[in-house]
């Protein structure tokens, strides 16, 4: 095996791409077991699960469940970014990939409520919780073995390996779907076809386990460990600690006594993202289907093609984030959601599979150019030792208050309001929340190189509370 040595902070270019690639490839493979979740609320599971008189109540129960996973997040972030800043990255990623693996593939053998009654959804919703912690725990995990592996002047471009996972895990969610619906009939699909793409997601475990035998922990982690070792010796010695060493034994406590004004700015830029990629991916699939009378093939199929489109735009998008600057490519990103959000539903109220597919590519284009630098500007808003906990919880707030709530919301706003012009209204004000985040991110940096001497802050820097 070809990988660093434990004591060097500068891996092999080998070893830096074998890291990049099994956390890119860890996180498709959470994304995949996550999604298939919502293609299948979306189509069947509130009628296997939630049986109701009336589809609406259906949809609603089914999409409820869905946002339950994304309750559950925050907490499998706070957990793992415990851990993960005092144990390491890797075996916290292991762990929630074999979690994910197992839950999801529960999932598609659990019976349904006309066989078990009551505890059929009770069950569900339970898997869901634990999905939900899994994908919380794995985010960081993940987005920290690349960016910390990452040359210098490159981490936004290795960030984006692991932002990728989203649209491949979409991808291959829909190809499962698509795939199942073609060998089967209706009643087949309904029956049992729906269960197979859960069934898939038990092969996670042998990815879990390569990480596991084959990847090093990342090297700014060793040397966070080295350096609490050190201040644990100064301790032992008598000597007076440096200000703020005990960050490291709990990183939650200075997360949230120091940074929580950080973690929310976070959540709070990329709310919009998360809240307009699950509206264009479920709450679009539901809508056009049910509402609007489209075949579900056929808008899995589009939904398919504009998700592969993200795989080139998202690391170009965090290259330039290298060169141009994280704030700058984000700010282009939230704008671009908000001027779409009315033309998006204009375009998809036509019901031209077309017009689809144009409304949710141009979408998809501004959702990617926010994707492709967020990992690597929410790992530098948190130093080494504190910044699996700091980063987690900024993103998985994000995912509660947008992606979470965000199909639930379209159905509500659609049902109530009768217009799709709702849900657009709804988008455009999460995008002013997220330019209002960015703005005071954008002040923040601004002030501390004013005031830092010229190259006096390296890349790890964490922003000020």
């Amino acid at each position: 095996m070809d990988t660093a040595s434990p004591d060097s902070s500068t891996p092999r270019q080998n070893n830096r791409r074998k890291v990049a690639a099994a956390a890119a490839a860890a996180s498709a493979v959470e994304w995949y077991d996550y999604f298939i979740f919502g293609i299948a609320a979306a189509l069947v599971l509130g009628g296997k699960f939630f049986p109701s008189s009336s589809p609406v109540a259906e949809v609603l129960s089914s999409f409820a469940t869905f946002a339950v996973g994304f309750l559950a997040r925050p907490i499998g972030g706070i957990i793992a970014g415990q851990l993960g800043d005092k144990r390491g990255r890797k075996p916290m990623l292991v762990l929630a990939l074999t979690t994910m693996g197992l839950a999801t593939t529960a999932i598609g053998l659990l019976p349904g409520y006309d066989q078990i009654g009551v505890a059929a959804p009770i069950a569900l919703v339970t898997l869901r919780v634990v999905q939900g912690l899994a994908v919380g725990a794995q985010w960081g995990g993940a987005m920290l073995m690349a960016t910390e592996y990452a040359p210098e002047g490159k981490r936004g471009l290795y960030g984006s390996l692991v932002q990728m996972g989203v649209p491949i895990g979409v991808v291959t969610a829909n190809v499962a779907f698509l795939l199942t619906e073609s060998i089967t009939d209706e009643a087949s699909f309904s029956s049992w076809g729906w269960r197979v793409p859960f069934a898939i997601g038990i092969l996670v475990l042998l990815l879990a386990w390569y990480i596991h035998t084959r990847v090093e922990e990342t090297p700014e982690f060793r040397e966070a460990e080295r350096a609490l070792a050190e201040r644990e010796r100064e301790a032992n010695a008598g000597k007076t600690p440096e200000k703020g060493g005990d960050s490291a034994h709990s990183p939650l406590r200075t997360v949230l006594r120091h940074h929580l004004g950080t973690v929310f700015l976070a959540g709070g830029s990329f709310a919009v993202n998360t809240a307009t990629f699950y509206i264009i991916i479920t709450g679009v699939l539901d809508y056009t289907t049910r509402d609007l009378h489209m075949e579900r093939g056929s808008v899995l199929m589009v939904s398919l093609l504009v998700s592969l489109t993200q795989l080139v735009l998202i690391p170009g998008a965090a290259a330039v984030s290298d060169r141009f600057g994280r704030l700058p490519v984000y700010t282009v990103g939230a704008v671009g959601i908000m001027l779409w959000a009315v033309p998006m539903f204009m375009l998809i109220d036509t019901k031209s599979l077309w017009l689809l597919g144009l409304g949710t590519f141009v979408t998809s284009c501004f959702l990617s150019i926010m994707y492709g630098p967020q990992a690597a500007l929410f790992a530098e808003l948190f130093t080494a030792e504190m910044r699996y906990t700091g980063a987690s919880l900024g993103y998985q707030i994000a995912a509660v208050v947008g992606g979470g709530l965000a199909p639930f919301m379209m159905v509500l706003l659609l049902e109530v309001s009768g217009t799709s012009m709702a849900v657009s209204g709804y988008i455009i004000l999460l995008s002013v929340i997220a330019l209002g985040s960015i703005a005071v991110l954008a002040k923040r940096a601004k002030a501390r190189k004013d005031s830092a001497a010229p190259g006096a802050r390296p890349e790890t820097e964490a922003e000020p509370a």
